[in-house]
C-alpha cells in the first residue's frame, strides 16, 4: 500500500532551513510558552568549495541544492528521535530583492466577519498583481504593513471575531527574479520535502527583534545590518513601512579572501579572522604578534601583528560597509537603533567600529529571550538569529492556518524535476 503522503502541519516540529552561502543549516525547535521556544536539535552542512549550490543567497545548483537539505533534514530527524521532517520553513534573502508597496479591498456587501481565507486571498491577489505585471519577477514574500476595516485604520492582522463591509490590506512586497523562487521550489521537491511557508531574511530578523526589545522599535524606526558569509544587507524599517532594502554581494567571505592573498591557506584566514579579527586596529587592546603557517609555495611560517590583521580587516571593512552606512545616513533621522546580526558581525569590536560611523544607537539583535533559559549558549550566536525568527514567524503562520496539511513530494515529482534539472542546471 502507498505510504500516506499529507499530515497536518501542526502535529509536526516546527522546522526552520538557513539556506547560507557557506553553509545550510536547519532547526527543529517547539513552543513551550508564548513567544518562547525549546530548540530540539541543529543539523548544519558546511557547502564544499567547487560544489556550492547556493551562493549570495541564490540557489545556483537544485540538484545539490536538494540533496544537501534532504541530508541536513535526515540527520536532524535522527538527532531528535523523529521518523521524518517532511516539511520546514524557509527564509530567503538574496542580491535581487526589491520592494514595493501594494494593496487589495474587498467589499463584503455587509459586515461579516474578517476571515483568514478572506485575507489569504487578498494577499494571493496582491502576488498576483505583481507578479502579472512583470513575467520575469516572483514574489518571495508579503509582509503586512496595515489594514482598513470599514475606513478605520489598524496595524495588526484582523482576528476572526472582527467584523467588516470593506476591508483593505495592505502590504510591502518583497520580489526577485523568478528563478529565485524557481529553483527554491525545485530543491525541496528533489529533496523530497515540501515548503511550509517563505519569509524574506528582513521580516525574521525585526520580527525577532521586536519581539525581544518590544513593537516600539518598531515604531520608533529601526535598522538591521545583516552581515552574512557572500552578502551583507541593510534594512530599515519604521511604523509599518520598509524605508530602505538594501543588500550588496560581499560579506566576511571576502574578508577571508583578502587574508588567503597575503599567503596563507583559505581556512588558516578563516580562523584566523574569527579568533584573532578586530574591526579596526584602534580597537585592540594589546597588541601581539602571531605565528601562522604559509601556503606550501610559499613554506615557512608567517609572521603577523593583531594591529596588522585588524589594519588589512579594516580596508576591506571599509569597502564592504561604505554604501551600506550611505544608506544609513539618508535615515539616520528616522530611526533610533541600529541592529547587527549575521555570522559576519561576530568580528571583535564589530559593534563600537559602526557606533563610530554614527549617531544612532548600535547594538547586536539578540533572539535569546526566544530561547528556553536552558539553551546552549552557542545557539544564541547572530549566526543563528534567521532560524529562530523563522521558527517564530513560523509558529504564527501555523496558528493561522490550523488546519493546512503538508504533502511531501512523491517520487514522479522529484523525477520530473530532477528530468528537467539535467537541462537547466547546465546551461
Amino acid at each position: 500500500m502507498a505510504r500516506k503522503q499529507t499530515q497536518i502541519a501542526a502535529t509536526l516540529p516546527l522546522v526552520a532551513i538557513d539556506l547560507g552561502s557557506d553553509t545550510v543549516r536547519a532547526m527543529a525547535a517547539r513552543r513551550i510558552a508564548p513567544d518562547l521556544f525549546q530548540i530540539l536539535g541543529v543539523e548544519e552542512r558546511p557547502q564544499k568549495l567547487g560544489n556550492v549550490c547556493v551562493e549570495q543567497g541564490i540557489i545556483t545548483q537544485s540538484s545539490n541544492a536538494g540533496y544537501v537539505i534532504a541530508e541536513v533534514l535526515k540527520l536532524l530527524a535522527n538527532r531528535i528521535g523523529a521518523d521524518e521532517l517532511p516539511t520546514a520553513f524557509v527564509s530567503v534573502g538574496g542580491q535581487s530583492m526589491q520592494i514595493v508597496a501594494v494593496h487589495s479591498k474587498r467589499d463584503q456587501a455587509r459586515r461579516k466577519e474578517v476571515t483568514q481565507a478572506l485575507l489569504d486571498e487578498m494577499e494571493q491577489e496582491c502576488k498576483e498583481k505583481i507578479e502579472l505585471r512583470n513575467q520575469e519577477v516572483a514574489v518571495l514574500g508579503l509582509v503586512p504593513s496595515f489594514f482598513k476595516l470599514d475606513d478605520k485604520e489598524q496595524d495588526d492582522i484582523p482576528t476572526p471575531d472582527q467584523r467588516a463591509a470593506i476591508v483593505e490590506a495592505h502590504y510591502i512586497a518583497f520580489y526577485g527574479r523568478k528563478a529565485i523562487d524557481t529553483q527554491l521550489q525545485k530543491s525541496f521537491s528533489q529533496a523530497g520535502r515540501s515548503i511550509e511557508h517563505v519569509f524574506v531574511r528582513p521580516e525574521t530578523l525585526l520580527s525577532t527583534f521586536a519581539t525581544c526589545d518590544g513593537n516600539h522599535v518598531l515604531l520608533n524606526g529601526c535598522a538591521v545590518l545583516d552581515f552574512g558569509a557572500q552578502t551583507t544587507s541593510f534594512t530599515a524599517y519604521k511604523g509599518g513601512q520598509y524605508l530602505i532594502n538594501r543588500v550588496i554581494p560581499k560579506g566576511g567571505y571576502h574578508i577571508t579572501r583578502m587574508l588567503e592573498q597575503q599567503g596563507m591557506s583559505f581556512a588558516t584566514a578563516e580562523v584566523l579572522k574569527k579568533q584573532y579579527g578586530y574591526a579596526s586596529p584602534d580597537l585592540v587592546e594589546k597588541d601581539a604578534r602571531l605565528r601562522i603557517p604559509a601556503v606550501p609555495e610559499i613554506g615557512g611560517d608567517m609572521i603577523i601583528s593583531l594591529t596588522e590583521l585588524a589594519s588589512a580587516i579594516e580596508l576591506k571593512l571599509q569597502e564592504i560597509l561604505a554604501p551600506l552606512l550611505e544608506e544609513l545616513r539618508k535615515v539616520e533621522s528616522r530611526i533610533t537603533t541600529l541592529y547587527i546580526t549575521g555570522g559576519g558581525s561576530m568580528l571583535n569590536g564589530m559593534a563600537d567600529y559602526i557606533q563610530s560611523k554614527t549617531s544612532v544607537d548600535v547594538q547586536y539583535g539578540a533572539h535569546n529571550l526566544l530561547l528556553h533559559r536552558d539553551t546552549e549558549e552557542k545557539y544564541l550566536s547572530p549566526k543563528y538569529t534567521s532560524l529562530v525568527g523563522t521558527i517564530l514567524l513560523g509558529q504564527d503562520y501555523r496558528d493561522n492556518h490550523k488546519d493546512q496539511l503538508v504533502r511531501k513530494p512523491g517520487f514522479l515529482d522529484r523525477v520530473k524535476e530532477s528530468t528537467l534539472d539535467m537541462f537547466i542546471d547546465q546551461e
